[in-house]
């Protein structure tokens, strides 16, 4: 009787240790995915600051969400995302922007009273602009991160400043 009651317990332990190691190794698979998805998706090549790329991982699926100004960029995304060992199943569900000539000029005064702003320069100054400037039929929604709340104003004020936005949304966090 006690036999049994030892099995029965050294097999329930087994059987605990084997789902906790299953459950870390698909956390520890799931954390690589994460990291190399960002890795491939801030190389792409054509991604701009009027872009705005973000994902979903789960288990071994990509979900691919955000806007981008071109077609091809939402298919270079996709692909590059299939190519990562250990995704199963990409869900593209990026938006391509509407083409406009006039929302075009609207981001290149909005990228010059952003990141022309003396305190805002430094968010210039790398290869990936953190102040992502996404407009859709004159509004516009400033996306991504900055250093302060004070940062976080100033960027929403210069681009409700420009002149034929509609709107502007300021979704900017702030680095904690």
């Amino acid at each position: 009787m006690k036999a049994r009651k030892l099995v029965a317990v050294i097999s329930v332990l087994i059987l605990a240790i084997s789902a906790y190691a299953a459950d870390s190794e698909l956390s520890t698979r799931a954390d690589h995915i994460q990291k190399e998805v960002r890795h491939e998706l801030v190389l792409l090549p054509s991604l701009s600051v009027f872009d705005n790329l973000a994902y979903k991982v789960n288990g071994s699926e990509v979900t691919l969400v955000g806007q981008v100004t071109r077609p091809a960029l939402k298919s270079d995304a996709e692909n590059a995302v299939k190519s990562i060992e250990g995704v199963s199943r990409v869900r593209n569900q990026i938006e391509v922007l509407p083409m406009s000539p006039f929302d075009n000029t609207l981001r290149l005064h909005l990228y010059r009273a952003i990141y022309g702003y003396s305190q805002l320069q430094k968010y210039a100054l790398g290869v990936t602009k953190p102040i992502r400037i996404l407009v859709k039929n004159s509004q516009v929604t400033l996306e991504g991160i900055v250093d302060t709340e004070i940062d976080r104003d100033i960027a929403g004020i210069q681009a409700k400043a420009v002149s034929n936005a509609f709107s502007v949304k300021n979704n900017l966090q702030i680095t904690k």
